[in-house]
């Protein structure tokens, strides 16, 4: 499909709402304001009555889109990135949840890192974490060290909370595999664009924030490692996740002792039903008995 010249330089960007009026409308402005900025689509995942009554208005003039269901966070991107993809407008589209905060250069500095670089199919905005994702056969995503502190810096997937990607690279792989629902949707788009010859990075400087998460400790926990293990299955094999499960398995005794030293999102509860739900093949939205 051929572009707009006068939009090549620009990018369409994909907002992911759920319930979150106040933060959405600060999300849509601070993008709205940067001067790479072609257009805003909000996908909404079925907020509440009161909420979608006025989201039209609450982000004008972004585009809204109403799904019918709390569709996740990767199928819903894929609403509006279908959407982007059928415009024929501009090389990249960013995606991001409803309360991302980016600098007011930010998507200029991803764009002029990534001009001359046209192997580069996934890009993410820099989190602040002075951390470098990548992906351990075995274990999954995990944090390395830096490479560069300014500028393209090669990572394994892009980090969701500001990701672009290129129109060519999402014709070739695909957009967002949907059985994930939540976490590690990013880590499997990565891995396919790698298997395709696509190269992935990070702008340091390139500034996001993201800076709360509503969701709750044991469906983070439970969508974390189920996903991780279809992740690890699906690119890696069975001897992998096999690995994996086992060490996750031999973790929840030890976490159940240790929980404030396991960090912040540690459910036993959530994990144990996450290997369940992996050895049952069962993937997509979280079970109702996942709270």
């Amino acid at each position: 499909m051929d572009t707009n010249p006068e939009t090549d330089g620009q990018v369409t960007v994909v907002v992911v709402h759920r319930n979150r009026p106040d933060s959405i409308v600060q999300t849509v402005q601070a993008f709205l304001d940067q001067t790479s900025t072609a257009g805003v689509v909000v996908v909404d995942n079925a907020s509440s009555e009161e909420t979608r009554s006025t989201l039209a208005e609450l982000v004008a003039p972004a585009a809204v889109i109403l799904a019918d269901s709390n569709l996740g966070f990767g199928p819903g991107a894929n609403v509006g990135i279908r959407r982007w993809m059928r415009s024929g407008v501009g090389e990249w589209v960013a995606i991001t949840p409803h309360d991302s905060q980016p600098s007011p250069d930010t998507l200029q500095l991803i764009l002029s890192e990534v001009a001359d670089r046209p192997d580069v199919g996934l890009v993410s905005a820099d989190v602040g974490d002075g951390c470098r994702p990548i992906i351990d056969p075995f274990l999954g995503s995990i944090d390395s060290q830096p490479e560069v502190d300014r500028g393209f810096d090669r990572s394994d997937y892009p980090h969701g909370t500001l990701m672009l990607a290129r129109r060519k690279c999402l014709e070739e792989i695909g957009l967002f595999d949907e059985r994930y629902f939540a976490y590690c949707e990013e880590a499997d788009l990565g891995l396919r664009a790698a298997a395709a010859g696509w190269q992935c990075g990070v702008v340091r400087g390139a500034m996001v924030s993201n800076p709360g998460m509503t969701s709750s400790i044991e469906l983070v926990a439970y969508l974390q490692l189920r996903n991780t293990l279809l992740m690890l299955r699906e690119h890696f094999g069975r001897w992998n996740v096999t690995f994996r499960t086992l060490l996750a398995l031999l973790q929840i005794p030890a976490g159940m002792i240790h929980r404030p030293a396991r960090g912040l999102h540690w459910s036993p509860r959530g994990r144990f039903k996450a290997i369940r739900d992996h050895l049952l093949g069962r993937y997509g939205p979280p079970p109702a008995d996942v709270h």
